[in-house]
């Protein structure tokens, strides 16, 4: 099966990527929920040690068996599928953490491939907010957007930057790059 249809959305946090892909499944686009908000959503619910503040590992570990059910199950999906987020993001996440990259963290991102083409929603300060699950400050995001848009380059994606503009207009240029992208 092709998979040239699988899109990733990308960036630090707060760059309104959640809301683009809650935007482009309006449209009725299938889209992924992000891995990050909900592992710590559940783990905070447990009382579990996988989170970003305490176990930076095992939160990687779980984001990356995330990060492959979503995309497997995207596998059934007809048209463009918008990821929050992709296999990739985990080795960024472990490069911006200091932590070493596991070979099975590799391996994952040669197997599960996503279509060449990457969303990078750039580090925007007038959007930007905290809440329950994201806690990092606006620093920590422009380093985790540097980090994950290495991570992708490395893994052979081309970054596409998302303008700073409505989310109207962010869509529009969503859809309109991923459906060129999906006739190369």
């Amino acid at each position: 099966m092709s998979t040239n249809t699988f899109f990733i959305l990308t960036g630090g946090p707060g760059s309104g990527k959640t809301t683009l892909i809650d935007a482009l499944r309006a449209e009725g686009f299938a889209g992924s929920e992000e891995a990050g908000r909900g592992i710590i959503r559940d783990q905070v619910a447990i009382g579990g040690s996988a989170l970003h503040w305490a176990d930076q590992k095992l939160f990687a570990e779980l984001m990356l068996a995330w990060e492959m059910r979503s995309w497997n199950q995207a596998l059934g999906a007809s048209g463009p599928v918008f990821f929050d987020r992709g296999v990739p993001e985990c080795i960024g996440y472990l490069g911006l953490c200091g932590l070493p990259v596991p070979d099975h963290f590799r391996r994952a991102a040669e197997h599960f491939r996503y279509n060449k083409t990457a969303f990078l929603l750039p580090p925007w300060p007038e959007i930007y907010r905290n809440d329950a699950e994201r806690k990092q400050d606006f620093d920590e995001a422009i380093r985790t957007c540097e980090a994950v848009a290495r991570s992708y380059a490395d893994c052979g994606y081309d970054l596409v930057e998302v303008p700073r503009a409505s989310v109207a207009e962010r869509v529009a240029f969503i859809r309109s790059r991923a459906l060129a992208a999906t006739e190369l």
